[in-house]
This record gives structure tokens, sequence and C-alpha cells, in this order.
């Protein structure tokens, strides 16, 4: 314990004193008093509209309540400079269609008009839906709660800024069109379904005839009023601020519509019909938890992804992060206190966070002024706020969508610079449009997260050449000065080795060596058998007892089960005279990496000088295949060349392959036993396989996984590139040196001591 870690863990829980002990009073206050203003004036006849689209008539105390206990817990809580929490209307929207498919019977109908609160039964249905209403928040609270105290908000790191602005693009346009019933002042029942923003549209567009112009008229005069606004703006403290006209159309509006009846529809038709009576706060009743519970969850996705959206594309323009675990443990806190006044579920109001951002708020103080603001004014002075226009506060959640909206024409230059990102931007807006915020955001996480799979074990591989009389290497393909060196491969593996992308790196490999594996026979398969068998009982030999209870030993392991033959040959017939066979010698234990066996189509091509002389092995040679060691080949899979055909010896092109691991991030356990074969399979064609540059944490990975066995050490791995390669051509220039003349090879050693190495090319 010390008191830096207190101190640390104090402000990680209360991020409040984060910024409240530096707060810059002389240049922020001014902006925050104006921005919670504007924002608090705006809560007021936003939360009187919220019973039209829920058709759950909440009473308006309640309902003013939960948006201040919300927005001060969020204010102590929170990390977000400029997230204004409250309800948000798609959010209570799916809130309402979760009640009617528990058989809540809905007491607002199609033409705005309520039943009869004297009604016994509407009154039971009513209080019903109210306490439902309320367990799903609180439910939906202590899942966000849970899901933070467990650390689970850093599934946001993931979430790449692509699918934040196309879940916001689509979301906006849901926000808009639900504002439609306040332009046209038509109240009409939203589909609901897959593609149902299409048909909410289309339906609209039919009750065009029966739109009230005032509304139209007043939503188009405010829509320019707010547009004009644009280009004003307010110089404090050597920055701009907009100027606060949503401020000014409410006070306007509200002025004018007190003295002149406009004959366009208003809130106080509706608020006039609602109980006016507090209903004090109760625990929620938790009876129908086993129905519930799924839709809870899913609001909690839900509303955290909404409040992580917003607070990020804000987060990122004004250069500050939020916490991802900090914000579920925020918003689950809010929903439970909403769930006290049998509110809604509550999330980022993106309204109101637009409105707080551009009018210059700083911190969470706008926040906390803006909600008491609300508070006193609703309770004292609300009944005047309920003749505006619905169509003045339409054109205003209108125009503050707009700037998600602003990237949608940059879409098509997305597809030149990232393809992956414009898919995923596309998959994303597509479902959030056609199947709603929820569904949507369950097809573009789960897309993305493909996405991100895919991508990041897809396998890239790159040749690389040396930089002339440098220990650069670079990419052939890339720079024209990088040359390759004679006899020796490089491979750069850009990425991490996993059971998605190892047989693409294996084909990589093999096709650039111009080979194709193919698998053994089942004789060449018994003799590594046989030979993995001896190998155990050499190691076993000291063991003098054993009982009969010890576990059984596991199963030798086969070091390859494939082989390599030439690619151009692959597919020919095994019986054709053009058959090439790659011979490989061994010398005691010296390994022959420059001798290449091939048929009389060949030979004919051959240059002067080299001597042809070599005879081919016989079938008795077949019986020692048993003694050879793990890395040698199998001398059944020789193919007897014709009596015409005569042997020859040609300079093997490649001895060495060296694999750059300076970019592999780790390996898991089946790239491992795949990587280990392939080191057989060129080790027993005589090409060395070399490591370089490769982390620790994937040498660990190599020792966990059982990687290194009698063939495959560490004596390949090397530090850095230019090392193995080093070694590489100073351990071919000594077996240069020990190679025997065209004289030497006609006096072969005896066959005890010598160990052949062949391998059929078809």
């Amino acid at each position: 314990f010390s008191w830096g870690r207190f101190r640390k863990i104090i402000l990680k829980m209360f991020p409040v004193l984060n910024w409240l002990f530096s707060y810059r009073f002389r240049e922020w206050i001014l902006r925050d008093l104006l921005a919670g203003l504007s924002v608090g004036m705006f809560q007021i006849p936003q939360g009187l509209l919220g019973v039209w689209l829920t058709r759950l008539p909440l009473p308006n105390i309640n309902g003013f309540l939960s948006a201040f206990c919300c927005s001060m817990t969020y204010v102590i809580f929170g990390t977000s400079h400029h997230i204004s929490i409250g309800s948000f209307s798609i959010l209570n929207v799916v809130v309402t269609d979760i009640l009617k498919t528990l058989s809540f019977n809905q007491t607002l109908s199609s033409n705005g008009s309520l039943d009869n609160f004297s009604d016994p039964t509407f009154i039971k249905d009513y209080m019903e839906a109210l306490m439902l209403n309320a367990s799903i928040t609180f439910l939906t609270g202590i899942i966000q709660l849970l899901l933070g105290c467990f650390c689970l908000g850093f599934v946001t790191t993931y979430v790449p800024k692509t699918l934040i602005d196309a879940y916001l693009a689509a979301a906006a346009l849901h926000v808009i069109v639900s504002q439609f019933s306040f332009i046209f002042d038509v109240i009409l029942d939203f589909h609901k379904g897959p593609l149902n923003i299409f048909y909410n549209v289309f339906n609209f567009f039919l009750a065009l005839p029966k739109a009230n112009a005032t509304s139209i008229l007043l939503f188009l005069l405010s829509m320019a009023a707010l547009r004009l606004n644009t280009s004003v703006m307010i110089s404090y403290k050597h920055s701009s601020i907009a100027f606060p006209m949503e401020l000014l159309l409410i006070i306007t509006a509200t002025i004018i519509s007190n003295r002149i009846h406009l004959h366009a529809e208003s809130s106080s038709a509706l608020v006039s019909m609602l109980p006016q009576r507090f209903l004090p706060p109760t625990l929620p009743d938790l009876s129908h938890l086993s129905n519930i519970i799924l839709h809870a969850f899913f609001l909690a996705l839900l509303s955290y992804f909404l409040l992580v959206f917003v607070g990020e594309r804000y987060a990122s323009l004004h250069n500050y992060n939020i916490a991802g675990n900090q914000e579920l443990v925020a918003v689950g806190l809010c929903n439970i206190c909403s769930s006290f006044f049998k509110s809604f579920v509550v999330s980022s109001a993106i309204s109101g966070t637009v409105i707080q951002e551009k009018t210059g708020g700083r911190t969470q103080l706008a926040a906390a002024i803006g909600a008491s603001m609300m508070l006193v004014i609703a309770l004292k002075l609300g009944r005047f706020f309920q003749m505006i226009p619905n169509g003045i506060l339409a054109a205003i959640v209108v125009f503050n969508m707009l700037p998600f909206l602003e990237k949608i024409p940059d879409v098509p230059i997305l597809w030149r610079r990232d393809k992956y990102h414009f898919v995923i931007w596309l998959v994303t807006f597509a479902a959030v449009l056609c199947f709603g915020l929820d569904v949507g955001l369950v097809i573009a996480m789960g897309f993305t997260f493909f996405i991100i799979t895919v991508r990041s074990h897809r396998m890239k591989m790159v040749v690389l050449g040396q930089i002339p009389n440098m220990n650069i290497y670079r990419s052939l393909s890339i720079y024209r000065a990088a040359r390759e060196i004679e006899g020796i491969k490089i491979f750069q593996c850009c990425s991490s080795i996993s059971f998605a992308n190892v047989n693409h790196f294996k084909t990589y490999l093999l096709h650039k060596m111009d080979m194709k594996a193919v698998p053994l026979d089942e004789s060449e398969m018994r003799a590594l058998t046989s030979l993995s068998l001896s190998d155990a009982a050499e190691e076993r030999r000291g063991l003098k007892c054993s009982c009969v209870c010890d576990p059984p030993l596991p199963p030798p392991r086969i070091p390859y089960r494939e082989k390599l033959v030439k690619r151009r040959h692959a597919d020919s017939d095994s019986s054709s005279s053009s058959v090439n066979l790659v011979h490989w010698s061994k010398y005691g234990d010296k390994l022959s990496s420059r001798t290449l066996l091939v048929g009389a189509a060949d030979a004919q091509c051959a240059p002067p000088g080299i001597n042809t002389g070599l005879r081919t092995e016989k079938n008795e040679d077949e019986g020692r295949t048993a003694g050879l060691s793990p890395g040698s080949a199998i001398d059944n899979s020789s193919v007897q060349l014709d009596q015409e055909e005569q042997p020859m010896y040609l300079p093997c092109p490649v001895h060495t392959i060296i694999l750059d691991f300076s970019m592999v991030q780790f390996v898991d356990l089946i790239g491992s036993e795949l990587l280990r074969q392939i080191i057989h399979m060129f080790h027993n064609t005589g090409i060395t396989v070399l490591i370089a540059a490769c982390h620790s944490s994937v040498i660990a990975d190599f020792e966990k996984n059982d990687f290194f066995d009698s063939c495959v050490t560490k004596e390949r791995f090397f530090l850095t590139l230019h090392d193995a390669v080093l070694a590489a051509l100073d351990k071919h220039q000594k077996l240069d040196k020990l190679e025997p003349t065209a004289e030497e090879s006609a006096e072969e050693p005896p066959a005890e001591q010598q160990k052949v190495f062949s391998l059929t090319f078809m």
C-alpha cells in the first residue's frame, strides 16, 4: 500500500476529480455555462416529446427527476467530457417493443388519444407496464455494472473507427425518420422487423396529404435558421464556439407559442392527459426475470456501445481518451438510478451531446449545469414549454444528426485507401439501417471480428535480397538494388503463424522453391515408425525394471509425413523416361548439397566437362533404411532408372533457406508442428532451414509445443538475419572443400559407411 497507489485508485473510480482539480475557471466557466444552458433548455421539451414515440405515458416529474439523477451520476463516474446522458428515442422504442412481446396492452392509440385513467383495468395494465419497464432498466444496469467490474470494456478496443462512423450514420437516419411524426404532424404505428425504416418512410409519404402545413413550415424555417447559424461564431479566449441558436429558438418559440396559437401540434394535449402525480421510487419487481434477462442483456450492450461510440467520436476530436470499463460502470449506475423512477434505459442523448460540444462545453460541469437548470425550470415553468410546436423541436433533432452523415460522401475514398475498412463500413451501415440498432450491432460486431481474424491470420510472405555491400535486406519485388544471394533463399514472414495460415505458409515456401509435397507411401511410413521405435528403445536401454501400473508410453512421433517433389514434374507419370531424381550423398557426417541426379532427357543439355559416371542404387540397399537417422530420407522412394539413362551431377541452386521471423509474434501448436515437418522435409533434400531474428517469446512457444528434436535444434536459430546469412555461407564453403572430385566419386566409400539421401521427382 502507498498513497500514490491509493490516489490512483480513487482517481480511477471517480473521474470527476481528474478535471475538477485541474479546472481552468477563467477559461472554461463561460463555455460550460453556455453549453449547460443550451442543453438544459433543450432537454425540457425533448423529454415531453418522448411519450409520443414510446407510447408509454411516464409522469413528467418522474422523467425529469430520472434525467437529473442520471446526469449527476455520469458527471461523477463518467470519463467523457462531452456526453450528455439521457434517454434515447430509438432505445425507448426497443423497450416498448419488448413490452409488447410480453403481452403489454399499449395505452396510446395511433391517433394520439389516451385511454381513460379512471378505468381500473387500464390502471392495472399501466402500472404493470411501468414496473416491467423499471425491471428491464434495473437488470440492464446490473448487467452493465457486472461487465464493468469484470473489466469487459476492453471489447471496444477491437472496434475500428469505420464501424463507429457507419453505426452512428445509420443510427442518425433512424432518428431522423422517427422525427417524421413531428415534422408532418401525423402519428403512425411504426413498422417492426427487418427493413422497418423503409416501410416507415413509405407510410409517411402515403400520409403526406394529411400532413400539417404549418408544422412543415415551422420545421423548414427552423432548419434554415440553424443552417445560417453555422456561419456565426463567437470568439472567446482565442477560440471559436458556435452561437447557441438552439437556445434562442426554444426561448423564442416558447414566448410566441404562449402568445399566439400557431395551429401546429405540441405536447400540451398529450401532457394534459398524463398522470401528474409523482410515483415514488420503489425497488423493481424481478418476478419476470426469466422473461426479460435476454432482452436486458442486449439492451445493456446496445446502451453501452452507443455511449462509447459517441464518446469516442468526440474524444478523438478533442484529444483525450475514455475508459471503456469505467464507462460500463457509469452507465450501469445511471440505469440503476433510472429504474427507481420507473424510467427507460439511458445512454448518450445524441442531440444533447452535439449541442453541448458545439456550444463550447469543456467538462462535465456543463452537463451538471444543464441537469440542474432542466430540473428547476421543468418543475416551476414546465407548462410554458408544453406549447412549443413539435416541428421546431424536430428541426433541432434532425439538424444535430447531420454531422454524423457528413462522412458518407467520403466512403468511396475509403475504398481506395483500405478495402477491408470499406467493407466493414458498408456491412455495418447496411445491417444497422436494415435490421435496427440492436440486430445491426450484433451483425456489425460479428463481421468485424471475422474480418480482424482473417486479416490478422492472413499470411504475408516476402522474398528478401541483400543490398550490395551492406548488411541490409529488403524485398526483391520493391527494391531494385536488392540482390538474391547465390544458393540462399530468404523469406520474411510478416504475420504470426497459426492453424489458420500455416498451410498458406507451407504452400508459399514450396511454390517459391518449385516443389510440391506428396504423402509418403506405406513402406516409408513403416520405416519411419520403426526408426522412431528404435530410437525410443535406445533411450530406454538403461532401464532395468518397470511396473505394469505405469501409464502406457505415447506413440512414436513421426517427424514428417510427406516428401518433396519438383512441381514441374509432379504430375508426370513415374514410369516416364524423363524422371528426375534428386540424389543427395552423405559422406560420414558431412552432407553434400551440390549433386543432382537427372535423367537422360536433361543430360543432353548438360555442360561439357561434367562427369556422368555415377552408378545408381541397388535394391538391396533398401533393407538399410530402418537404420537411417531421423533426418535422412527413405531409400524406398528411389526410382530405378532405365538402363539407357545416365546420371549426371549439376550444381544445386539452393542449399539454405532462411526464415526471417522478426515480425512473428506467436506460433501456435499446429503451426509449430507443421513448421517442424517442413524443416525435416527440406533437410531430407539437403536444404538447411535457418530461422533468424526470432523473439524470445516465440522460442518459448516452441519449447512448450515440443518443437525441438535431434534434427531441429536451437543451432538453427540466429539473433539477426545477417548472422544467419554469414553462417550459411561459411558452412557451405566448408562443405565445398570437403566434397570429392569427379575422379574420387568413382571410388565411393563402402556401403556400410555411406548414407544416401534420395528423393524422387515425378
